[in-house]
């Protein structure tokens, strides 16, 4: 399975649930997370998704360390179960 896969999944599964999707792209930094996931209720995760065993590159995974500490739910996916608990 392929990380876009796992993309077109979070899409679908997002929407089912009533939420909305935003693709992202930070201008001028890198390590953007790929995906905001917005939840009724005013749930908020910032998505990074990855090919099944894949983990977040260096630059990634310190841009998610930067907003953790910010209070932000970043969140690294990899597999449709972990999106199906994400959105259960």
């Amino acid at each position: 399975m392929r990380e876009s896969d796992i993309e077109r999944y979070l899409v679908r599964r997002t929407k089912a649930c009533g939420g909305e999707v935003r693709k992202l792209k930070w201008i001028g930094r890198r390590g953007a997370p790929d995906r905001l996931v917005m939840l009724p209720g005013g749930l908020l995760y910032w998505v990074e998704l990855k090919a099944p065993g894949q983990k977040a590159a260096v630059h990634q995974a310190r841009e998610h360390v930067r907003m953790l500490k910010m209070g932000q739910r970043v969140l690294v996916l990899d597999t449709l179960e972990k999106i199906d608990r994400v959105l259960a």
